[in-house]
């Protein structure tokens, strides 16, 4: 069994070899990220959501598919790998807004009337391959689940984070915060 430290340094090192990636946008992997989680800090959002907001594109890292893959017509479905990463070691409070941050962007293009509008390409792009705006049926059912308002606050520091050159704290200035949310073994 992995002790809090290892499971946090293999979070970090899997952001340090492969954070530097593109996936569509003009700031890497790990730029957005610490974007995400940095403009959630500013705005006094829970602690754990600022860490959903630095992990939710976790599993964007543990592929090997290219950074073009949307162009490629390809959805790696990142939202459910990441997630299920994470659930072996993190709570679900970090988790499950991880895992619906997607269905939370399909989820404001049906609320919102002009949300898709303001979508940058990439992700208009891998909306459609995610299956595009929800449905009304879709849309009333994600309004029932446990995490789905932390799941719409993340995705919108999602659209926030893509900002070329911004000032963020280095990664390892989360690492406590990260390993707060770590799971107590049983």
């Amino acid at each position: 069994m992995q002790t809090t430290i290892e499971i946090v340094d293999e979070v970090l090192r899997n952001f340090a070899e492969r954070g530097d990636r593109h996936y569509g946008e003009d700031v890497t992997e790990r730029q957005h990220a610490l974007q995400c989680a940095t403009f959630a800090q500013r705005n006094g959002e829970a602690p754990s959501l600022i860490v959903a907001c630095l992990l939710h594109d976790y599993g964007h890292l543990l592929h090997d598919l290219g950074e073009d893959i949307a162009k490629k017509g390809v959805d790696a479905r990142h939202e459910d790998v990441g997630a299920n990463r994470l659930k072996r070691h993190f709570v679900e409070e970090v988790v499950e807004p991880v895992r619906l941050h997607v269905a939370a962007k399909r989820y404001l293009c049906w609320k919102e009337s002009d949300y898709l509008a303001g979508l940058s390409a990439a992700s208009r792009q891998s909306l459609e391959l995610q299956g595009g705006p929800m449905t009304d049926d879709e849309g009333l059912e994600f309004e029932t689940l446990p995490h789905y308002d932390a799941a719409v606050r993340l995705r919108r520091y999602d659209d926030m984070g893509k900002v070329t050159d911004m000032e963020t704290p280095d990664i390892g200035e989360f690492r406590g915060l990260i390993e707060s949310f770590v799971r107590k073994a049983a």
